[in-house]
């Protein structure tokens, strides 16, 4: 009895080995990275997690989800790029340009499916937005620019000048300042640039608009964005409004902002992937637009910096931030 009792504690153990072993083989591997933390690409990267586990594909069962942060660095992004190479998921997900631009620098064999990319054509991502053709597509987050002009404009009537922060090293700010440009041109406003290519220049840069501009405009740009509190500090000590291209940064004390909620940006990009996962080629699946525009208003913010919201923007807010 006893040797029969063993035998079959034997045969379970290994049937439950041999079933974790087959789970794991059949579990497929995504890999993201971002070239920075902070709110909006963090959003996008959850905002891919939920959508892959709503398609079926869960986190510790049969998905192995991965997450590098470049923490700012160009050099690490390449070296994040280098490391998920040679572990060969299924599929990477880089969030932002610089991280794409690593990646597809890195690999023409594994899926990529960028994300949050302004301008995937100028940034040499791909050369077709409808067929994008090897093995890369994504999602472009293209900001409403003019829709920001207008937004500063309704805040600001008197608005004759634009500050904007950014990074002339980032692909993706280069595109959406010279967009900025032609519209504010449009609406009778000057831009005037200050551009900050590390972090902890970024107040510096933002002092250096103080007295020249009627409001700071910040687009999403990842260097400006990753040390936004700068920014806002230099608003709150001169009653100079800070605007941002971003819904994600008017909680962190930007007065407003019109654009795209991130987590839904993700989960838009997560369904890309899933179709990749289920068979398709990235090089088949057109480059997508981010879809939804919010618009968020901080009533508290903009007192603080010296203004107040119209009565009428703010009932129209999809989020007021107390």
């Amino acid at each position: 009895m006893k040797h029969t009792l063993l035998r079959g504690l034997g045969a379970t153990l290994l049937a439950s080995t041999l079933l974790v072993g087959a789970v794991h083989a059949q579990s497929v591997k995504v890999s993201v990275t971002a070239i920075v933390e902070h709110p909006a690409l963090d959003a996008t990267r959850d905002g891919v997690r939920d959508a892959l586990a709503e398609a079926g594909y869960k986190d510790g069962e049969n998905l192995i989800f991965t997450y590098e942060s470049a923490q700012g660095s160009p050099a690490t992004a390449a070296q994040i790029a280098r490391q998920f190479v040679g572990e060969e998921p299924d599929v990477i997900v880089p969030i932002s340009t610089p991280s794409a631009q690593a990646m597809a620098a890195a690999t023409s064999d594994i899926a990529i499916v960028f994300t949050a990319v302004t301008d995937p054509l100028g940034a040499q991502l791909v050369s077709n937005m409808d067929k994008p053709g090897a093995n890369i597509t994504g999602l472009s987050d293209m900001s409403p620019v003019a829709e920001h002009i207008a937004l500063v404009q309704e805040v600001i009537p008197s608005l004759k000048t634009l500050g904007v922060i950014y990074n002339p090293g980032e692909a993706n700010s280069v595109s959406l300042v010279s967009a900025l440009k032609v519209e504010a041109e449009k609406a009778g406003v000057v831009i005037k640039e200050s551009t900050s290519i590390k972090s902890a220049d970024v107040q510096q840069a933002a002092r250096a608009l103080v007295g020249k501009v009627d409001a700071i405009y910040i687009p999403t740009d990842n260097t400006v964005i990753s040390a936004l509190e700068a920014v806002i500090a230099v608003g709150e000590q001169n009653n100079l409004p800070i605007f941002t291209g971003d819904t994600d940064s008017v909680a962190r004390g930007a007065v407003a902002s019109v654009g795209f909620n991130y987590y839904d940006i993700g989960k838009q990009t997560g369904a890309v992937v899933v179709r990749i996962l289920k068979g398709e080629k990235p090089g088949d699946i057109s480059v997508l637009i981010a879809s939804g525009t919010d618009l968020v208003v901080n009533p508290g913010a903009a007192a603080r910096m010296g203004i107040t919201l119209p009565e009428a923007l703010v009932a129209r807010a999809n989020k007021i931030i107390e």
